[in-house]
């Protein structure tokens, strides 16, 4: 084939042919006297009736013969035929083809005037398993344990009547070997073991033997690298009593409980049996059966348990941490916003963060203390917030203490889908200021629900999946006792309609039952700016009370957009949104935006710029945003 590559294709001999294509090896001699050099030649197979994945492995085996070529003169060529016969052969028997017969034959007349390898393969009958003898040895041999020995078979891997394949021999010996090591026998190890092929009969008897080794205890506690973090954060994750069986889930379960914490940048648990010194190898060590074989080959004799310390090592987390942004947008101008972060207060584990941020629309400030994650991975914290907000004729002005907790998970297995539950408490103090119409104040507590779902191929830049938020909350005033309650429901779909073309669709909805004209304004709703329906004011679109635009009973939004990325940085955007906030739904006054827009990623952060149409206001309005950390 042209261009001297590496390529697979079917040619007219058989429909099932294989062509890996190379450059020619010529038989000439250079003008000095020296050996011409080799190129990769042109080869031919024809599989047979080989199974798809058998004729994979036989292409990829010879073909990186067939890519040595280039490194050798031209009297190596024969050698390289024979290691491609040798190799396809090979490769038949990793598939379980043991008495495959392969012929290769040599022609000239390639493309460019060098040879072709024609590789024919009658791959003969598939050995499969015949016999299998799984035995035990060690504690794990002993009466206590027949139900785990029972289980232990049944869910070996290679079973009598299958297909030997290498691959699958070698998955169910290390399978094998991760149960009986998992939980109890830290120790254990395979036995010398045998695969017998009787290539005449197609049939292979499999010998294995799993020695357990003594059953394991965990011992004392060992805590290595703190400074700052009381012990106390450590034994709230890592809890057992000395004398209670080792489970490797549990110590990667303790691992993963503290590296999830703000205390540690880095955490380690494993048990000392002095086969190594640093925990971090060790940790490598139990994930490698192989490793794991070799380090524990003089494990202690006998069938008595035998005690090993847990160790955990940490590297602390910094202790204090500040941090700032700059931004600008449409909706708010220029923000700027800073942080303040300290772990471990007054030899506690918690740590705090306060911080504050300004813009011409909003002004916020905010103090919190934050405990450290439960077992179940709750996250809770508590503090005191200042928010000040002057849009759209509305002033609202809120001093309020709160309380919150959330909780993120992974969905079983290998699944993308994540979760946060979200659940938020508040007693608050509001004064709100409506232009051109009254001012009024009021206490009030609220109790808010979110759970969302995420299923999406990256969090922060989604191309293809959804998600879908649902919420609730519960309020009163508390010096009438009046009640309030809110739902809302929100959803978005992602299409990756190519590699470089995204369609977007989202939707929202909300509601609010109300028995008070003096309603905490963030139970209402609001709509309008680059986030929401573009082309209008942020929060423009609301009810109409005095000068003011004030938050109503119901909302709902809907938007869809394409995009299309230039490069992995730049993109082009259309899109439509509408929507409305309205006393109720029959009251809905549908307000439409559409336009284009661009998307630009840069090393400062997100840059966005949208060109819309609001067809209500008949007006054109550029709305942007840029961010910058620090």
């Amino acid at each position: 084939m042209p261009g001297g590559g590496t390529a697979f294709g079917v040619t007219g001999r058989s429909a099932r042919r294989l062509a890996v294509c190379g450059s020619v090896c010529l038989l000439l001699a250079l003008p000095n006297g020296r050996p011409a050099q080799a190129a990769r030649p042109e080869v031919i197979i024809d599989p047979g009736s080989s199974p798809p994945k058998v004729l994979q492995a036989i292409t990829e085996a010879v073909g990186a013969i067939t890519r040595l070529a280039e490194d050798q003169d031209v009297r190596e060529v024969s050698r390289l035929r024979r290691r491609a016969w040798d190799a396809a052969q090979a490769a038949l028997q990793t598939q379980g083809y043991f008495s495959a017969k392969v012929t290769l034959d040599v022609s000239d007349g390639a493309p460019n005037g060098g040879e072709f390898w024609d590789i024919t393969i009658d791959p003969g009958t598939r050995t499969r398993v015949r016999q299998l003898g799984l035995s035990f040895q060690g504690a794990l041999a002993g009466s206590a344990y027949t139900s785990r020995r029972d289980v232990l078979k049944a869910n070996w891997l290679l079973k009598p009547g299958m297909p030997f394949i290498n691959d699958d021999w070698h998955t169910a010996k290390s399978g094998l070997l991760d149960a009986v090591a998992q939980r109890d026998f830290y120790f254990a190890r395979l036995d010398p073991t045998r695969a017998v092929v009787d290539p005449q009969a197609s049939k292979a008897d499999l010998d294995v033997t799993v020695d357990s080794g003594p059953p394991v205890r965990l011992g004392q506690l060992q805590v290595i690298g703190l400074k700052r973090v009381p012990e106390s954060l450590i034994r709230r994750y890592v809890r057992y009593d000395p004398g209670d069986p080792y489970d490797q889930t549990k110590l990667e379960d303790w691992q993963q409980a503290l590296q999830s914490t703000s205390f540690f940048r880095g955490a380690f648990v494993t048990l000392v049996d002095g086969s190594r010194a640093a925990p971090e190898e060790k940790a490598a060590e139990r994930r490698d059966p192989d490793e794991r074989k070799a380090a524990m080959a003089a494990h202690p004799a006998g069938d008595d348990p035998v005690t090993l310390p847990v160790r955990v090592q940490v590297t602390e987390a910094p202790a204090r941490y500040a941090s700032g942004s700059l931004g600008a947008d449409s909706d708010h101008g220029v923000r700027v916003e800073g942080l303040y972060r300290q772990n471990v207060v007054y030899g506690l584990p918690v740590w705090i963060e306060t911080g504050a941020g300004v813009d011409m629309k909003r002004q916020r400030a905010f103090f919190d203390v934050h405990l450290p994650p439960t077992l179940n991975g709750y996250k809770d914290s508590f503090g005191l917030l200042y928010d000040h907000s002057d849009i759209e004729g509305l002033e609202t002005s809120r001093t309020g203490v709160g309380w919150k907790r959330t909780q993120e998970r992974k969905a079983a297995g290998d699944s993308r889908v994540e979760y946060e539950t979200t659940w938020n408490a508040l007693i608050a103090y509001d004064k709100t200021r409506i232009s051109g119409a009254y001012d009024y104040e009021v206490p009030s507590w609220a109790a808010t629900w979110q759970w969302l779902r995420r299923d999406v191929n990256a969090k922060y830049d989604p191309r293809e999946g959804n998600l879908i938020e649902f919420g609730l909350g519960v309020g009163t005033t508390l010096d009438d006792g009046k009640p309030f309650y809110r739902s809302s429901l929100r959803a978005q779909q992602w299409w990756s309609l190519s590699d470089r073309d995204v369609l977007t669709v989202r939707g929202e909805i909300g509601k609010v039952w109300s028995q008070t004209d003096r309603l905490p304004q963030d139970f209402s709703w609001r709509t309008g700016g680059s986030r929401s329906i573009r082309g209008y004011r942020y929060q423009s679109i609301g009810l109409q009370l005095g000068d003011a635009v004030i938050g109503a009973p119901v909302l709902g939004v809907a938007s869809i957009e394409y995009t299309h990325y230039f490069t992995d940085i730049l993109g082009a955007n259309v899109f439509v949104d509408a929507g409305d906030a309205a006393p109720s739904f029959g009251q809905f006054d549908w307000h439409l935006g559409y336009g284009a827009g661009v998307a630009v990623r840069t090393p400062a952060g997100p840059f966005n710029v949208d060109l819309a149409w609001a067809q209500k206001d008949r007006r054109l309005r550029l709305q942007f945003s840029l961010g910058i950390a620090f």
